[in-house]
């Protein structure tokens, strides 16, 4: 029987994952859209000094490709990316990747049960399928700051690094304390004449348990699998345990807050800068972060840490609240991503014209197990709504989703010509747990990217990850709404 014809937008690791659930199964019919000239999505893209995953990598993989040489526990943005290309390479991946397209339109034909898709270039594309892979950290956020247009020096967001721009022996100020500015910042600090880093909030710091792996390790994961497994499972293990403690068993934070007190106060002496950098917010809130050298190089005699709001920018540099005017050279924007904006700038249009942006509008993202949204047939999404973990790999995450979607791939395979689309009663019963399960959670009282402006938590799964991949181990059709092409 005839497979669906399936369109990918994306090929991160969720584009790539599903095209490789895809394949593994024999579906052969799908291709991928990718907006630019390489795959790999954030690993791609950031390519920031010291940019690397906070995952251990035995984990942050795909788990039917583990890699058995990685240069280190937490591989760096070259190794990772690397790592894809060579799955890639492996299962003939790229054949199905059409690079330099971008979706702007895709409207959900009913008559024919087909969705119409344009490109920004003025292709149209027609597919029985459509899956979104963009994710949810895919496009830089700016701060709304008076006068950011105005600076006349070098600046730039990390995710879009201007390695043309010599940092040496310049005035640098660096806004925003997220988890790519713990990573660039000891980096870039030794060769900058004076590093400034505007902090509005605090972060929370653990040791990060790093290690290079020498050739002996390598070959121990290689002929002894059991050992590789052990790793990878005892990582899963570690945060599953860190994913309760956000969600079902909040008392056992306290032996995490200790131990990231210890380390502040080991690496920060000065007492003055260690209170600067003691969080004012409940930890979870915003991610953990780890780092062995973040607090070292902002405890050096040439960073000051600003923590006075911003009121604006300059021509030649930052204003703060207190009237000071910092002169700067260069400013390097570390402020996150548009997290909340799920397939922005896309149009997508399901049964009866609805706009996916406007069914969207009121409250924020939702799908049915952040997969599946009523009234816009065979529209699946990869990273989709409340799929984001707190603790934990978002590969984990992408595999059970890709294997979930893929099933639904089967079903239409074996009933050609319909439309699936989450029951509305279904997806509002799923909301209604989620949102119960979230009210408790740190997420809930502090402001941070994982809530849109209404205060709707639209990204975090609330609970560890295992519990998601039992939710979506089965395909059930009596949750969808079948609809017939004409």
């Amino acid at each position: 029987m005839t497979s669906p014809s399936i369109i990918i937008i994306g090929a991160g690791f969720g584009g790539l994952g599903m095209g490789l659930e895809l394949l593994r199964s024999g579906v052969k019919d799908f291709a991928i859209l990718e907006r630019a000239q390489d795959f790999g999505g954030v690993w791609r893209e950031n390519t920031y000094p010291g940019a690397a995953c906070d995952v251990p990598s035995p984990l942050y993989s795909w788990s039917f490709e583990p890699r058995s040489d990685w240069p280190r526990r937490f591989s760096e943005q070259a190794d990772i990316h690397a790592y894809m290309r060579r799955v890639v390479g492996k299962y003939d991946l790229e054949r199905h990747i059409r690079f330099s397209t971008e979706i702007s339109d895709a409207e959900y034909d009913e008559s024919a049960a087909k969705w119409q898709i344009r490109t920004t270039d003025g292709d149209r594309l027609t597919a029985d399928v459509l899956i979104s892979a963009v994710g949810q950290l895919s496009r830089p956020a700016m701060p709304n700051i008076p006068g950011i247009d105005t600076f006349t020096g070098p600046a730039f967001h990390s995710a879009e690094w201007d390695h043309s721009v010599d940092l040496t022996g310049k005035r640098v100020a660096c806004i925003g304390t997220g988890a790519s500015a713990i990573q660039y910042i000891p980096r870039i600090q030794p060769i900058t004449e004076h590093l400034t880093l505007f902090q509005r909030s605090a972060a929370w710091v653990l040791p990060k348990a790093d290690a290079a792996y020498a050739p002996r390790h390598h070959a121990v994961f290689k002929y002894l699998p059991p050992v590789r497994w052990a790793e990878r499972f005892g990582w899963w293990m570690f945060f599953e345990v860190m994913a309760l403690a956000l969600t079902d068993l909040q008392g056992i934070q306290a032996p995490v807050v200790k131990v990231a007190e210890a380390h502040r106060t080991r690496q920060v002496p000065d007492p003055i800068l260690r209170e600067k950098l003691t969080p004012d917010y409940a930890p979870g809130c915003k991610r953990a972060l780890f780092s062995n050298d973040y607090f070292p190089a902002l405890s050096r005699p040439n960073v000051t840490v600003e923590t006075n709001p911003i009121t604006e920018i300059t021509p030649t540099g930052v204003r703060t609240a207190d009237g000071i005017h910092h002169e700067v050279d260069v400013i390097i924007y570390g402020t996150g991503f548009k997290g909340t904006e799920f397939l922005a700038p896309m149009n997508i249009y399901g049964t009866g014209g609805r706009k996916l942006a406007d069914t969207w509008a009121a409250e924020g993202a939702r799908a049915y197990l952040g997969v599946s949204v009523p009234h816009f047939p065979n529209l699946f999404m990869m990273y989709g709504p409340n799929t984001n973990v707190g603790s934990g790999s978002i590969v984990y995450m992408l595999e059970a989703q890709a294997r979930y979607i893929r099933q639904a791939v089967e079903y239409l395979r074996d009933n050609p010509g319909r439309g699936l689309a989450a029951r509305p009663e279904t997806e509002q019963r799923w909301d209604d747990w989620l949102q119960k399960r979230l009210k408790d959670t740190p997420w809930n009282f502090c402001s941070s990217w994982y809530r849109n402006a209404s205060g709707r938590i639209t990204n975090n799964w609330p609970g560890a990850t295992v519990l998601y991949r039992w939710k979506t181990r089965r395909f059930d059709p009596t949750d969808y709404e079948t609809t017939r092409a004409a």
